[in-house]
């Protein structure tokens, strides 16, 4: 017996495709939603593929057509976004709703809206359960509209029972903005010495796309008004992931740590905080009886077997779009080649 109907909105990136083939494989009968209508190849052929731009008047209530049992948003980020869920409550049965770990703060009121301010990163409890307080809801950054979208989308109650998970540090293929390509293009490069800063002992809590498949799939067949953290079974240290990613390549790099700060872009990664970032799975565990499907060491083979044919491709600013935007150049070779002579 089928569970249902389900529409996935966002589908072709890369949480949405994980998603899509989760509700397939439990059952649902899945229409997938996103603004080119196009397809992933690992999608079975009874998946139906929709083009929808959510932002055009009345293009979500067409798609959504006589209704659904759930709806999947993988690409809600404000609170007009859920205003737009909860004006539809009457044609959806449930909602699963991707927010982000990004809305904590600290007991000083820290967040990562304040990380680039002197002393402004925050230092969560290790770890953070989804109980702690978070950023004021506003339009002004990205921690604040998704905070707005969820109180929308909570407020609604049994309207619109909707599950909001709050994802960790997102990797896997089809990632827009991989931090993974750090450490995997130094080894594609031969560079035999990553420089690492705080000890290289930075922990930012990664999700890979199928486990928050998985927690999308575990939500929407047990519905409910709830909030949970999105993680893997682990949170390694940016030092064990360079680790874990030369062996997978097949390399031996030379690890050289910084004990305090990143020296300009020198020790500096996508993963690198002066606090830990650990979610709390508890909740998942108890509410859903979530299992992770896969850890992250056993996910990185095909994360860098899809970054390494993409870089062959093209030049990483823009192969990864997403890694590009934070203006950084992560490959600064001169500078760190600079930095060790001067540190020899």
């Amino acid at each position: 017996m089928g569970q249902g109907n389900a529409l996935v909105v966002g589908a072709t990136g890369q949480v949405g495709r994980a998603a899509v083939r989760a509700l397939v494989a439990d059952g649902w009968e899945v229409t997938a939603a996103s603004r080119g209508g196009g397809r992933d190849e690992r999608w079975p052929a009874e998946v139906r593929s929709v083009a929808l731009d959510r932002n055009e008047e009345g293009a979500l209530a067409t798609a959504l057509g006589d209704g659904c049992d759930v709806l999947v948003d993988i690409v809600g980020y404000h609170a007009g976004h859920g205003r737009q869920l909860t004006g539809l409550a009457d044609r959806i049965g449930s909602a699963v709703v991707v927010s982000s770990g990004a809305v904590y703060e600290d007991d000083r009121g820290r967040s990562f809206d304040t990380q680039e301010e002197p002393d402004g990163f925050p230092a969560y409890p290790v770890p953070i359960p989804e109980s702690w307080p978070t950023v004021a809801p506003g339009e002004g950054t990205y921690g604040t509209r998704k905070v707005a979208l969820e109180r929308e989308l909570l407020a609604a109650g049994e309207a619109l029972p909707t599950t909001v998970l709050r994802a960790g540090a997102i990797h896997g293929p089809y990632c827009p903005g991989p931090r993974e390509l750090w450490f995997v293009k130094r080894a594609l490069d031969r560079r035999p010495v990553r420089v690492l800063a705080y000890d290289g002992a930075s922990r930012f809590h990664p999700v890979h796309v199928d486990n928050l498949g998985e927690l999308v799939r575990l939500a929407a067949a047990d519905p409910g008004t709830r909030v949970l953290n999105g993680g893997d079974p682990e949170a390694p240290t940016v030092a064990e992931i360079g680790a874990a990613i030369d062996a997978v390549v097949g390399v031996e790099s030379e690890t050289v740590l910084i004990e305090g700060a990143p020296e300009g872009t020198v020790g500096l990664t996508p993963w690198t905080a002066p606090h830990p970032v650990v979610y709390d799975m508890g909740a998942a565990q108890r509410e859903l009886g979530y299992r992770p499907v896969v850890s992250y060491a056993d996910s990185l083979p095909a994360t860098v077997a899809y970054l390494s044919r993409r870089v062959a491709e093209l030049e990483w600013r823009q192969a990864f779009p997403g890694l590009a935007k934070y203006g950084v150049d992560f490959f600064d070779y001169a500078a760190e080649d600079a930095w060790l002579a001067a540190h020899a």
